[in-house]
């Protein structure tokens, strides 16, 4: 097992008492999601060989959320969208940055911002489990191809998704603009609100189809223990975790207890800011 760098969890656990209290105090709804989720049930904090947070919101509180960024007085943290963001960012969700740090990631265009924490919108995908796995996968196929289209060739990655990779960019940037086709993307994904539909949930996390579940799983957000803090989660936790992982209170093989990230290089201490 290859434990996580500490002074990075501590970092991100800055941030994610910095976000619970301006969701909070905004008055907006997130749930702690993927290895976070299970991390708060099963270890009371961080997986000890994890070293990232995802959180995601209800699409019409992750919509509200880059205003109440923005609001935030004497912060160093800065909130990047499909819509809010520069040039080089092509992500489908959001990220919050910390502009005291420098992290590069290994993407088509390498991506050179802050460490981060992965913010997902949550969408509602229709009021049946057949209506919302069509609707996910109308996502899904396109959203697949963008990844292909932005990701970073990586040893030791499954040949055939490497070349995925190098197939899907063939087709020249001047003829498909991966900025328009990302902005698709997220406008389809969200033409059913999460709250009125019976099924939703993540369409852009890490598990795909089965990050989409019957909307009472998540319920209304309940509080879990995450190291020196309380996060907020899905209702029922044990569904939630069971539809994801199976068998989550069993640790994985120690070979798979690793962090799943490509990151290239990241510095607590310098800005990415700086030149």
């Amino acid at each position: 097992m290859k434990r996580a760098d500490p002074e990075l969890q501590n970092k991100l656990l800055e941030m994610l008492h910095w976000f619970h209290a301006l969701c909070v105090d905004n008055g907006l709804r997130y749930y702690a999601l993927g290895g976070t989720m299970l991390g708060a049930v099963r270890h009371g904090g961080f997986i000890p060989w994890d070293d990232d947070i995802d959180v995601g919101m209800p699409r019409r509180d992750y919509e509200r959320l880059f205003d109440a960024v923005s609001r935030a007085e004497r912060t160093h943290y800065v909130l990047e969208t499909p819509t809010h963001s520069g040039e080089d960012f092509f992500y489908c969700y959001a990220k919050l940055y910390d502009t005291e740090t420098t992290l590069v990631e290994n993407k088509k265009n390498r991506i050179r911002r802050g460490i981060y924490l992965d913010i997902f919108p949550l969408d509602g995908m229709g009021d049946t489990e057949e209506e919302s796995r069509k609707q996910f996968g109308r996502v899904d196929r396109r959203f697949k191809f963008f990844l292909a289209r932005t990701t970073g060739l990586r040893k030791g990655r499954d040949p055939l998704k490497n070349a995925a990779v190098v197939v899907s960019r063939l087709i020249p940037d001047a003829l498909l603009n991966d900025r328009k086709l990302l902005l698709r993307i997220d406008a389809l994904s969200a033409q059913r609100d999460f709250d009125d539909c019976l099924y939703g949930g993540n369409p852009y996390g890490a598990w795909r189809g089965r990050e989409i579940m019957p909307r009472a799983i998540m319920g209304t957000p309940a509080l879990y223990r995450f190291e020196d803090m309380e996060v907020y989660g899905a209702q029922d936790a044990d569904a939630y975790l069971t539809r994801l992982y199976g068998d989550w209170r069993q640790l994985p093989p120690e070979e798979k207890r690793v962090s799943h990230h490509d990151n290239i290089e990241y510095d607590l201490n310098r800005s990415y800011l700086e030149p």
